[in-house]
């Protein structure tokens, strides 16, 4: 009896001790979780009734020389669902319904951009006010679905700015990673693609706000949270670029009766890009929204490439354009003199056992090294070519900018090809090569390659005494308080010529226009001087490429100007034109004279 006693009384306190041991253990929980939990805990809480969304900041607009908007922003809708919601299949069903996409669509690009499950993914920008409407009237049929209004880029229309622009898109995964840790993208920025766009990224972004929505537990918006006030944004800076607007119309209106071609002018004296413009183009308005298949194929399709910036990655041979290298070399290293009367041109010049032919098939008879030029002999630059080593032209060529880049404010500028005596032996073979190949880099053929804006940079040297200014197209930026700084123009180098050397040249340059024998005479105008260069450029996969580099005035140039017509035929027939009436247009505008009609002279011939 004792010992049954003793058994209940010990179950008694075995029952008690378990009790206390929960009700520590719940108080122990308690403890922890209003005391060391507490801060996760209303975080999370919080969380669930929150929405967090960014504030996209206003991004930089972008000016030209004179403050004319050459890009700025407009008013868009951004639709977006918080993933969480994406288990409730009324919102996705009834969302692809209403955008008329698929479902599947709808998922896949709620994972594509989704950051957190409580944060909204973007799913379609530039949304139709009609789709707004619904959302308002039918909102509890779209639990989890928000949107806010944005700016999205405006470009200026018909401007062909888009070689210089670029656009924006959507940050992909690829370029999050490569930016990790030093850009504060998310899935879903707006971020630059190309041109001044990408260049300039970081100065036109800005940096992005947070705000914070009160949220039904059925997902639908309440209003700002006022426990937490909004991380206001800081909105983009804008840029002011040298780009005159009438002068890149002008560049626009000259190449529109052509395929292809580009068109770079600049400013001698500081390196200051005017205008840019690369054709056929494409607008870069349709990037601000989502590309439709059909159009993207199209423009991948297209054999004209409009995609491709011709101004910085087009790759040509610049045929007759760079005959002053090769004069220049052999002046400076005393090869010839300035009264040098090398073998009379007959129409061609015999190397070995191949005749090189000149492109006047009558021949020049004998010049000199700056008649050569005035005239465009390729008789009298393939002597001069037997004189010279391949690496020595080589030199000269690198040492005026080719075969590298001008580091213009611009992204992905290809660097050209300048070939030596290295790259001949690694393509052919050592001792497989002959010297012959070193007379078609004399006149700016065979291997050579150049881009228009390599070609300008090195005629602006012609033009400011020797001087080369790195190109450029930002002039200034101006913060989000208005304070401008200016951005000083940066010399890139000088040209390789003794004084005396380079003083022949540019009367070469003159003489191309004004000279009795120049190919470019037509280009002679009673208003100002214009000096210049033709160019015909073999292409190995169709017509001829047409070139002219200009300048003007010749007393002290104000602006030089390249272009190439893709398979138009001779430089004096198509490109010196074409470049004769972009600068008509800047001097025009100089001397506030409209429509005026210059006085042509004489008719120029081929090369």
């Amino acid at each position: 009896m004792d010992q049954h006693r003793l058994s209940l009384e010990d179950r008694r306190n075995l029952l008690l001790g378990v009790a206390g041991i929960a009700v520590l253990i719940v108080f122990i929980g308690l403890v922890k979780l209003q005391i060391f939990q507490h801060s996760t805990l209303k975080e999370q809480s919080e969380n669930n009734q929150l929405r967090i969304e960014p504030i996209v900041p206003k991004r930089g607009v972008v000016y030209d020389r004179e403050m004319r908007v050459i890009v700025d922003n407009r008013p868009s809708y951004t639709l977006s669902v918080v993933p969480a919601e994406e288990r409730k299949s009324i919102t996705i069903s009834n969302l692809a319904d209403l955008l008329r996409i698929d479902s599947a669509e709808v998922r896949s690009r709620i994972r594509r951009n989704m950051t957190s499950v409580y944060q909204p993914a973007t799913i379609v920008r530039d949304v139709e006010l009609n789709h707004l409407a619904v959302l308002e009237e039918q909102s509890l049929r779209f639990p989890g679905v928000t949107y806010q209004m944005e700016k999205v880029r405006r470009y200026t229309y018909s401007l062909g700015s888009e070689a210089f622009t670029g656009y924006v898109g959507e940050v992909s995964e690829e370029e999050m990673k490569r930016a990790s840790g030093r850009v504060d993208y998310r899935l879903g920025s707006m971020i630059g693609k190309k041109g001044i766009e990408k260049f300039y990224d970081s100065l036109l972004r800005g940096q992005e706000g947070t705000q914070y929505i009160e949220v039904t537990a059925t997902g639908q918006a309440i209003g700002p949270y006022s426990a937490r006030p909004p991380l206001q944004p800081v909105q983009g800076t804008d840029l002011v670029t040298s780009i005159d607007i009438d002068l890149q119309r002008a560049c626009v209106a000259v190449l529109d009766s052509f395929c292809c071609g580009a068109i770079v002018a600049i400013d001698p004296r500081s390196g200051e890009i005017l205008a840019l413009t690369s054709y056929p183009n494409w607008d870069a308005n349709m990037f601000s929204s989502v590309v439709p298949e059909s159009s993207w194929n199209r423009i991948i399709a297209d054999s004209s490439h409009p995609l491709l910036n011709r101004p910085l990655n087009g790759l040509y041979p610049p045929g007759s354009t760079v005959k002053f290298i090769a004069v220049g070399a052999a002046l400076d290293l005393g090869l010839v003199t300035e009264n040098t009367l090398l073998k009379p041109c007959g129409g061609g010049y015999q190397f070995g056992n191949r005749f090189f032919r000149c492109w006047e098939e009558m021949g020049h008879g004998a010049l000199t090294a700056v008649h050569s030029l005035e005239r465009s002999c390729d008789t009298y630059l393939y002597q001069v070519g037997v004189k010279l080593d391949v690496d020595e032209l080589c030199r000269y060529y690198k040492a005026c900018g080719f075969g590298a880049l001008t580091a213009v404010d611009l992204p992905n500028e290809s660097p050209g090809l300048i070939p030596s005596s290295e790259y001949f032996d690694n393509r052919y073979g050592k001792n497989k090569w002959t010297k012959a190949l070193v007379l078609n880099l004399a006149i700016g053929q065979g291997e050579v390659l150049t881009t228009p804006i390599q070609l300008a940079q090195f005629f602006c040297g012609l033009g400011n005494n020797g001087v080369v200014f790195q190109p450029h197209m930002v002039t200034a930026t101006v913060g989000p308080d208005g304070a401008r700084t200016n951005i000083a123009p940066t010399v890139a180098f000088t040209l390789p010529f003794k004084p005396r050397t380079l003083e022949l040249l540019k009367e070469g340059v003159r003489l191309v226009v004004e000279g009795d024998g120049g190919t470019a005479r037509r280009l002679r105008n009673k208003l100002y001087s214009i000096g210049g260069k033709t160019g015909t450029a073999q292409n190995p996969h169709g017509d001829n490429h047409s070139w002219f580099v200009g300048m003007a005035p010749l007393e002290a140039p104000e602006i030089v100007v390249c272009a190439i017509v893709e398979n138009a035929g001779h430089g004096s027939d198509v490109a010196a034109p074409v470049v004769g009436e972009v600068i008509k247009a800047y001097m025009e505008k100089k001397l506030g004279i409209k429509n005026q009609q210059l006085t042509a002279v004489n008719a120029g011939t081929p090369q």
